[in-house]
């Protein structure tokens, strides 16, 4: 397959993935070079794929995906879902008859597909990924891509066994206009030397309970939702969205946007393969409710990274702020702005620095795509993609830190080098979790 004809539209990246730079004029003309092609594949090149967890999210995925290749196959435990993604997919394959399984077990055994999306619910997403680079395929995975930092190195063991390619759904990664260009203007040294970053997360929903049991739906098999979960009486709440506001399954707004900005603020710092030395969000307040939503609404970290830098994790302004001995800047998936981004818009010296940077940091020999694209682009010629399975590791990593400080209520020292905390058997419990029988994780 030739490059060229995985090219996808970057406006129907830009609009998908809520970046809508191009539009107001956000990326500036002098980056006109690292525009996005508008080409789609040939008919003739595309892969079989299958689609794994179409609920919310995992349809987006499925439905980005299927501009590359032949949706055969798809498979939730919801029976809704199935129904919804084959209605959907008939809107762009009318000719293709698609599969819709219970079991994504019975998707990952037909030999025709080389390719698998996966938008299950966070806690379903290692045993997925695992099993499907087992089955030889490639995945790509919405994020957050685990549930604790041991998941993280099991995904790595295994990927490294395989040698399947692995795109993480962080699409921030692939935004040159503002979020690599951020990270450029970080590391060329334009804000000097770097004090602090303030992440701020958006504000969840994360209120409420205690939930009563229900009836179990009939198009849902609950006991193959919750998984390696433990155990529990079946409750809306609990289920499809606002899953992620239960440690049982995500971790809260925490992993939810934090696997998106933390991973913008790492790169930036060059920390991207490594991590903090501290962290503490013994400031959060637990909901505490029984049977309610127990992850914060509110939480606060405080990080101290190598060279003194400090990160603070919090709700709010949505989007990254960095400041430095020489100035700040601030980015978010709508703008980006501050003194360093000013003066590149007037300096040709700057901008031909930033534009250097931000091509070395996406990749020399990379023609910009989307996101997605570059996941088949990966496939092809069997290098890294942008959002590589190690550094979105590392990123979430953070997340699981930082919630065990909060759930522990007390300051822990981290050792990245080890993946370990420093001193602390307890705190270190919360580096992986029970899984429940059958669905264990193979590694």
């Amino acid at each position: 397959m030739q490059r060229s004809r995985l090219t996808a539209s970057r406006r129907d990246f830009l609009k998908a993935a809520g970046l809508v730079a191009t539009s107001a004029g956000l990326v500036p003309a002098w980056m006109a070079d690292l525009t996005y092609g508008e080409e789609k594949p040939a008919s003739s090149a595309r892969r079989k794929l299958g689609a794994i967890g179409v609920g919310g999210q995992g349809t987006y995925v499925m439905m980005t995906a299927a501009q590359y290749g032949d949706v055969v196959a798809v498979a939730d435990v919801d029976k809704n879902h199935l129904n919804r993604a084959k209605d959907q997919l008939a809107t762009r394959q009318k000719e293709i008859d698609v599969e819709l399984l219970g079991d994504y077990r019975k998707l990952l055994e037909r030999q025709d597909i080389s390719c698998v999306t996966i938008g299950a619910p966070d806690h379903w997403h290692t045993k997925m990924v695992i099993d499907s680079m087992k089955a030889g395929k490639d995945v790509y995975c919405e994020k957050p891509l685990t549930l604790t930092v041991a998941e993280g190195q099991q995904i790595l063991k295994v990927m490294k066994e395989t040698g399947k390619v692995l795109q993480v759904g962080t699409q921030q990664r692939s935004d040159l206009g503002l979020f690599i260009r951020a990270v450029a203007t970080v590391r060329s040294g334009q804000l000097g030397k770097i004090k602090k970053v303030t992440v701020q997360l958006p504000q969840s929903t994360a209120e409420g309970g205690p939930f009563a049991g229900k009836p179990v739906p009939e198009n849902l098999d609950w006991n193959s939702w919750l998984g390696q979960a433990p155990e529990v009486d079946y409750c809306p709440e609990r289920c499809h969205f606002s899953f992620r506001w239960w440690y049982e399954y995500s971790g809260g707004i925490l992993t939810d946007w934090g696997a998106h900005h933390i991973d913008i603020c790492q790169w930036a710092l060059g920390q991207e393969r490594s991590g903090p030395l501290t962290v503490d969000g013994s400031k959060t307040k637990l909901p505490g409710i029984e049977n309610g939503y127990n992850t914060p609404k509110h939480p606060s970290l405080f990080l101290t990274y190598p060279g003194d830098i400090e990160v603070e994790v919090t709700t709010g302004n949505e989007g990254l702020l960095f400041e430095g001995s020489e100035g700040r800047m601030f980015v978010n998936r709508g703008r980006i702005t501050g003194k360093p981004i000013e003066e590149q818009d007037k300096d040709q010296g700057l901008k031909d620095k930033t534009m250097a940077l931000v091509q070395e940091i996406y990749g020399k020999d990379r023609k910009p795509v989307s996101h997605m694209e570059d996941f088949f682009r990966a496939v092809e010629d069997r290098k890294a993609p942008i959002s590589d399975a190690e550094t979105q590791h590392r990123t979430v990593s953070i997340c699981h830190i930082g919630n065990a400080s909060i759930r522990l209520q007390r300051k822990l020292t981290w050792d990245p080098v080890a993946e370990r905390f420093v001193g602390d058997d307890e705190a270190n419990t919360h580096l992986s979790r029970p899984q429940r029988s059958p669905f264990q994780t193979e590694a």
